[in-house]
């Protein structure tokens, strides 16, 4: 945990600053009772919020927490014992598994509450730009201190593995870099042989006797598995760049080139059979499409 007063003056956080937030507090303890309806509301809008807030008594008692935090944030005097509360409860979160994207999506609605309420109710305005400081600050070091209990947990964790679990984890690290290299130079190297069946099915359109029905729906049948591909490298580009594994991508390009089968076979009579067993992996693949899907939306929210 950080010094509480380097905190302070990282964030330059004065004397007079504290004694504007302490003037603060008798009208938000008047508005305390309003400011936790309005963030139950608002967390409850998080989807899994059920899962750590479970029956009525557990609420009742989050919702007093939540309450006495709210005025305390204005009690003019940051100090010791201010900020290892503001730890205990950031350890609380590590504990029950509350994922940091709450903690910060919830100082959004603490920071709209508060400035909107000094908004309402000011009437100098070198006073009220001061005001805004003094509230900005106090609410950013108090997520500072709730969130530093979850980077000195992940820090921990690290530091109680032993030089072979380091470098092996080390190791493992480096060697999935590798690995999505290669797969990204796969992928451009399955995109260049799309744009060569493309180019091949082009040929066979104006240079064979394929037919001319036949050989735009193989046309058109390339063109899909090539924008599929095209997809499928945009995906990996994302993934490179931080965000989630594109399994979706895959799916959408497995069903691209069993589509282009069904364009090619939805000419032949003697094709039946094969059209129906690749009709039922397209809606098996198209099913686990939309899972895929909706569980990316739901960890979205």
């Amino acid at each position: 945990m950080l010094d509480y007063k380097t905190l302070k003056e990282h964030y330059k956080f004065t004397d007079e600053e504290e004694m504007l937030l302490k003037e603060l507090q008798p009208r938000m303890r008047e508005l305390a009772d309003t400011f936790v309806d309005e963030f139950y509301d608002y967390i409850w809008g998080f989807g899994k919020t059920a899962q750590f807030l479970k029956n009525k008594q557990i609420i009742e008692y989050h919702r007093q927490k939540i309450k006495e935090w709210f005025i305390n944030l204005f009690c003019g005097q940051y100090d010791l014992p201010y900020f290892l509360y503001l730890y205990k409860i950031g350890e609380i979160h590590v504990r029950i598994g509350l994922p940091t994207h709450y903690v910060n999506s919830a100082f959004t609605f603490v920071r709209t509450f508060v400035l909107r309420s000094i908004e309402d109710n000011f009437s100098n305005k070198e006073h009220h730009v001061k005001e805004i400081k003094a509230v900005e600050k106090i609410i950013d070091m108090n997520l500072d201190s709730l969130t530093s209990s979850y980077r000195e947990e992940e820090l921990s964790k690290f530091l109680s593995l032993s030089k072979i679990e380091k470098g092996i984890l080390t190791g493992l690290k480096k060697f999935n870099s590798y690995i999505n290299y290669f797969l990204a130079g796969a992928l451009a190297l399955v995109a260049f042989f799309a744009v060569g069946l493309f180019v091949y099915d082009i040929y066979l359109l104006f240079f064979s006797d394929i037919g001319i029905e036949k050989g735009i729906l193989t046309v058109l049948g390339s063109l899909l598995v090539l924008w599929a591909a095209i997809e499928l490298i945009h995906e990996e580009i994302n993934h490179l760049q931080g965000k989630g594994f594109a399994i979706g991508a895959f799916i959408m390009l497995a069903m691209a080139a069993l589509i282009r089968k069904v364009l090619i076979y939805s000419l032949s009579s003697e094709k039946g059979l094969e059209l129906l067993i690749i009709a039922i992996v397209i809606v098996g693949l198209a099913l686990a499409y939309w899972l895929v899907g909706g569980k990316k939306k739901a960890l979205e929210l």
